[in-house]
């Protein structure tokens, strides 16, 4: 078992860690703005869901052979940045117009919820930071090393899950009242846009190191 101290302390550094400036935060900021607080809460769930692939990948070693594959850490930094700059195009052509207007575009649930898995599963870099933080807080004296790793990876989940969550509630309430505006909708569709093809450059130039 880990030691409670051990744990409070993950949970501190995990807690700042979500708070953070990153992709994935700043990603569930831009969907909340743009198309709601709904928008913002479906693609946290979904972000969440590619942890628990992320945190299965440390646990049984997947993330030390993505670390150690150059192509493969190339292949899917590739698809997760075309995949951003995508989301960075229907931004920029989307039209200025009513509240019901570019909201409508996203029009179910599980639409935003696979668009959240993809964006983080897409994301080696993920992988890799799991891999470097979540043993930090395991020791084989605690019993045995895979339990522990899901045990944290469940703690960074939950974490990530409430504060994403108050992330999307506030910037849905700001982009309700922003998108009264046809004119001010048009620059948030063209700052989302720069953000998600900003993204995907620092997504093309990461490096496994």
């Amino acid at each position: 078992m880990i030691p409670i101290e051990s744990i409070i302390t993950f949970v501190i550094a995990s807690a700042l860690l979500c708070l953070a400036p990153g992709p994935d935060n700043i990603f569930v900021l831009t969907q909340s703005a743009l198309y709601g607080r709904r928008s913002g809460v479906m693609v946290t769930l979904g972000l969440c869901s590619g942890l628990i692939v992320h945190t299965a990948a440390v646990a049984f070693g997947v993330a030390a052979l993505l670390m150690a594959s150059a192509a493969a850490f190339t292949a899917l930094k590739v698809i997760g940045a075309l995949y951003l700059l995508y989301l960075a195009w229907g931004a920029f052509r989307a039209p200025a117009g009513s509240m019901d207007g570019p909201r409508s575009t996203l029009r179910s649930s599980g639409e935003l919820y696979r668009r959240g898995i993809f964006m983080n599963i897409t994301n080696p870099k993920v992988s890799i930071f799991f891999l470097a933080f979540l043993p930090q807080f395991a020791a084989p004296e605690n019993g045995p090393i895979a339990p522990q790793i899901f045990l944290l990876g469940a703690f960074f989940i939950v974490l990530t899950l409430v504060i994403f969550s108050a992330i999307a509630l506030l910037a849905g309430t700001l982009g309700d009242w922003l998108n009264r505006s046809p004119r001010v909708q048009l620059w948030l569709n063209r700052i989302a846009g720069t953000i998600f093809t900003g993204l995907a450059l620092k997504l093309l130039t990461a490096r496994a190191d």
